[in-house]
């Protein structure tokens, strides 16, 4: 196949055409084209009889037969069928195979990659870590080939498992460090328009649950809690019996059909944490879907015919649990709910990764997910360049954030897991709480269905990123001018908190101020619209910016602070 290349396959493909090693790593972000470039090398191998033989080794069983139809158009013949029990049939010029078939007979696996001269590609080399018996397999299959082409798009683990055929080198500063042969970003494919912009929209929501005890608890998700409150608050909003994931899915499917103006075969995908809950979301999604809403188990027969047929038609809505999560590619999916207690940077990235594949200039993406900091921080750093580390804890262990994630993480249908019966989710309601965007966060302060969600839910579809945060940052300042109207528009304070301040300034609280429950929410909202509209006039952080009110106003941490210590940082912002 004579396929024109974007610049970083070309550059890559240049390099390693240099100097022929017999191990080379690239790591492009997800949509980014490892496949072409993975393809179009082993094509120039196979015709200059460098190798004879092509071995590609997938995560999972539909990416075998992804990757053979992809290599038939490079005219490159791979066999997805290949069983353990079986022989190459000697027509092919290869097999697609999973780690998992790999580490079950690796001596077998061994002597086919021997017989010729092979080259191996490891799609998402990252998983020869998953587990042992995988890196053992890969490492005895493969040791001795004569050419090995790894590729991932996030290289980095949460783990101390090395990756097999991954140069580590000292990091000087006492840590082994993953290095690539050639990199190419999020943010670098961005810039280029490879990749789409992502606008996360987080809703929080007031969460309500019982105990075995019969005792019932209710926090707002999002808020500072302790590593119970925060799972037990996360996990009920995604209950499908609650309040919570139905308002966001209706919110996603008016983004979908917003974006269909534009882009007529849209899609969605919401990822679900287990096989229950991913009927019921879909159940809750065909009542507003106007076609039928495809549900997708790894472990029931026929799901990558369910994939493939969803790709090719232009229905709405796809409901799946992890099998479509890496590299599975759907590229008409534009609008994502993260409806999982997953949490790792390496799980976050690949879903994310679902929904950035571009097709035409402008065209944008959307993910809804719960309000919670974990995933609020990873939404923030998407365009952070990150290796694997060995020895070296992918986020710190302290505070409730290593508790919540062993908690939140852990899979409801696990056999003689009991944690589930000490507790009851009762209902949680949905509020669009934030918007995200190239690492900055936009503030609404609104309720679920009012006029300021509508201003985002509305946003084009078709949007460089330099035109999205233009555009988010007017509709902010437009929002902050309706609710105040007086002054700088993009520095006003709605009336609620104005009044507060004032009141504050006085030395008491007049009857209808409201308590610090619901006080403090507001104005830490308040204080975040401030700073991110300040970040997005100045480009400094909004972590600086931040520091900087509170060495001028004095206090803790923003978490921690009073109405009154936020009230002034909040003034400071104002008078800034």
């Amino acid at each position: 196949m004579n396929q024109s290349l974007r610049l970083w396959q070309a550059q890559a493909l240049e390099k390693y055409l240099a100097t022929g090693p017999k191990d080379f790593l690239a790591v492009a972000t997800p949509g980014a084209g490892k496949t072409t470039f993975a393809l179009t090398l082993a094509a120039k191998l196979l015709a200059d009889r460098t190798v004879k033989r092509v071995i590609v080794v997938v995560p999972t069983e539909h990416l075998k037969v992804q990757w053979a139809q992809s290599a038939a158009r490079f005219g490159i013949s791979l066999d997805p069928k290949f069983t353990n029990d079986g022989a190459l049939n000697p027509s092919y010029h290869g097999m697609a195979v999973t780690y998992a078939q790999v580490s079950m007979h690796p001596y077998k696996h061994n002597a086919i990659a021997i017989a010729e001269d092979t080259l191996v590609i490891m799609d998402e080399i990252h998983h020869g870590g998953d587990a042992k018996s995988w890196g053992d397999g890969i490492r005895i299959a493969y040791a001795d080939v004569q050419r090995r082409l790894a590729l991932t798009g996030t290289p980095f683990r949460s783990d101390d498992s090395a990756i097999p055929f991954v140069r580590y080198e000292d990091d000087g500063s006492g840590y082994l460090k993953s290095r690539a042969d050639h990199t190419y970003g999020y943010a670098d494919a961005l810039a280029d328009g490879v990749v789409r912009p992502v606008v996360f929209l987080a809703y929080s929501g007031q969460a309500q649950w019982r105990n075995s005890a019969g005792e019932e608890f209710a926090a707002r998700l999002g808020e500072p809690l302790n590593a119970e409150q925060t799972a037990r608050a996360w996990k009920t909003a995604l209950d499908p019996k609650g309040d919570w994931i139905p308002a966001v899915l209706r919110a996603a499917h008016t983004r979908l059909t917003q974006l269909r103006e534009r882009m007529p075969d849209a899609g969605g995908l919401v990822i679900a944490t287990d096989k229950t809950t991913a009927r019921a979301y879909a159940k809750i999604l065909s009542t507003v879907s106007s076609t039928p809403v495809t549900v997708v188990l790894s472990d029931e027969a026929g799901a990558s015919d369910r994939i493939k047929e969803f790709d090719q038609s232009t229905d709405e809505w796809m409901v799946a649990v992890r099998m479509v999560s890496e590299g599975v590619d759907v590229p008409r999916l534009a609008v994502g709910v993260y409806a999982t207690s997953a949490s790792t940077p390496l799980f976050f990235a690949q879903a994310i990764g679902r929904f950035v594949r571009s097709r035409a200039v402008g065209e944008t993406a959307s993910v809804f997910l719960p309000s919670v900091p974990v995933l609020l921080d990873l939404a923030a750093q998407l365009e952070a360049q990150r290796d694997h580390v060995l020895g070296k804890p992918d986020r710190p262990k302290e505070g409730w954030d290593d508790e919540l994630l062993a908690e939140a993480n852990r899979n409801r249908t696990e056999p003689g897991d009991d944690s589930d019966k000490k507790y009851e989710s009762i209902n949680a309601s949905a509020e669009l709480d934030s918007l995200i965007f190239d690492g900055s966060t936009y503030g609404t302060a609104t309720l679920a269905g009012s006029e300021e969600e509508a201003d985002y839910l509305g946003l084009p579809g078709l949007l460089n990123p330099e035109q999205m945060r233009q555009l988010l940052a007017q509709r902010q300042a437009e929002q902050l001018d309706r609710r105040d109207g007086k002054g700088d528009p993009a520095l006003s304070l709605p009336a609620s908190a104005s009044g507060a301040a004032a009141s504050g300034a006085a030395g008491g609280q007049p009857e209808g101020v409201p308590v610090a429950s619901e006080e403090i929410p507001a104005l830490r909202k308040e204080l975040n619209a401030l700073v991110s509209l300040r970040a997005a006039r100045t480009g400094r952080p909004h972590s600086a910016i931040h520091t900087e009110a509170r060495k001028a106003c004095g206090g803790p941490p923003t978490a921690l602070c009073t109405a009154e210590q936020l009230r002034a940082r909040i003034q400071y912002l104002r008078n800034w």
